[in-house]
């Protein structure tokens, strides 16, 4: 019996700590590729950034099934050219966006009104309308993998700023990036010494007590940190504005890459009428 216990205990804490790695080597790997030489990888973070976003305004502009599917196409494309394997690109873009655009879009198959397909209770209508949600979902989610997984975060966020993106949006944006990976950490402090201080068997119950109580210190040290990190900026001299001390610099094969960007998105919103 207390076999079973340890093997439950085990369960828990080391499911915790697995999960908690594979979160934190995830963030560490997207920083990982964005080091490498590839595609996207030699570009301007500007460019990258008006750019892949002018695609993803075409994909959602598009009212043809074939353009964006063509577009998704160039996404894979590029971010496999930029040092991307093509199981990162299905299993951190594709999956969400099935999952939560599926869920969506599969009501409407069934609800909307028009021909059936095959004597099938669905319709073409229906069908059409689920594949545009779903294929506009993953390729955007596409495209912005490729802009994440290419620039560091720092230089996206600069890049935002320049385009005049507000800044407390961009505050936020990299404020909740840190203050992710750095509870992250916290928590993996947390189950690591839980589970060098614990020696007997631990019931269904103490698991479910003790998930409970690392939730509420994890929260408790989520606030002290907040008010910690504001006053610590605010001493040296944060203001609002966020400044990098790298600059960015337009070279040929940016001006290239932007031209063929502003093409691409002309093209497609053209044709996706």
């Amino acid at each position: 019996m207390s076999d079973v216990h340890v093997r439950k205990r085990g369960g828990f804490i080391e499911h915790t700590l697995e999960g908690l790695h594979a979160a934190m080597e995830r963030a560490l790997y997207a920083e990982t590729v964005a080091s490498r030489r590839g595609l996207l990888q030699q570009l301007d973070p500007r460019v990258k950034v008006a750019g892949l976003l002018s695609l993803v305004v075409a994909v959602a502009l598009a009212a043809k099934l074939w353009l964006i599917g063509a577009i998704l196409a160039l996404a894979v494309t590029v971010a496999c050219l930029s040092a991307i394997p093509l199981r990162v690109i299905a299993g951190r873009a594709w999956l969400g966006a099935l999952l939560f655009s599926g869920m969506i879009a599969t009501p409407a198959i069934f609800l909307t009104p028009g021909t059936p397909l095959y004597g099938l209770p669905i319709t073409v209508q229906g069908l059409r309308t689920a594949s545009f949600l779903v294929l506009r979902a993953v390729s955007a989610a596409t495209l912005m993998l490729a802009l994440v997984y290419t620039t560091p975060w720092n230089h996206v966020l600069k890049a935002l700023r320049i385009f005049r993106v507000p800044v407390v949006f961009v505050v936020i944006l990299g404020m909740t990036c840190r203050y992710i990976l750095l509870l992250l950490e916290t928590a993996h402090q947390m189950f690591e010494s839980r589970k060098s201080r614990t020696v007997n068997a631990i019931t269904p119950a103490e698991q479910r007590r003790l998930a409970v109580a690392g939730s509420g210190v994890l929260l408790g040290k989520t606030l002290q940190m907040s008010d910690e990190v504001y006053l610590a900026m605010r001493a040296r001299g944060f203001r609002g504005e966020v400044f990098l001390l790298e600059d960015f610099h337009m070279r040929k094969l940016d001006w290239l890459a932007l031209g063929t960007f502003a093409l691409l998105a002309a093209f497609s919103i053209w044709a996706g009428r």
